[in-house]
């Protein structure tokens, strides 16, 4: 290969024609920054739950669960003693026996459909347990769903 000097300027260097301008993209350092930043907000983003209060829009569509009657709920307090002892019952307003409570409940449960068939059960915070829970298996065995209120931590 030889070399021609003839427009060099002198300078003994050897002119090198330039190299032709690469096309192709190296995506490789992409893809990995990609990567690490999908796995860092993949482990981010359960952990950045919030507790704000929203007010959500009204959606539209679909059917609306709408009843002619008011839901019933069943009301539980504590009136003294210890556990499987002395509470009152009140269905709605009004109150009612422990002993007449399985019969009335079934026969509100005979006279409402199945979309209506929901207690909302309160209990006073000093019930116990078992009582709760010997109300909610009659109120299961009447055909009924149960939801349990309750108050959630800080209001």
């Amino acid at each position: 290969m030889a070399m021609s000097m003839a427009g060099s300027g002198g300078s003994g260097r050897r002119r090198r024609g330039r190299k032709p301008v690469m096309a192709e993209i190296n995506v490789t350092p992409m893809v990995d920054v990609m990567l690490v930043l999908l796995i860092i907000f993949m482990v981010a983003a359960p952990l950045m739950t919030s507790n704000i209060d929203i007010d959500l829009p009204v959606a539209s569509g679909g059917r609306s669960i709408s009843s002619n009657q008011p839901p019933l709920t069943l009301s539980v307090k504590r009136t003294g003693g210890g556990c499987n002892s002395n509470v009152e019952l009140y269905l709605g307003d009004a109150p009612v026996t422990a002993a007449d409570f399985p019969a009335k409940i079934k026969a509100i449960g005979d006279a409402r459909s199945d979309a209506e068939k929901v207690v909302y059960l309160r209990g006073d915070k000093d019930v116990c347990y078992t009582d709760m829970m010997k109300l909610l298996g009659e109120v299961r065995a009447a055909g009924f769903k149960a939801n349990i209120v309750i108050i959630p931590e800080g209001g």
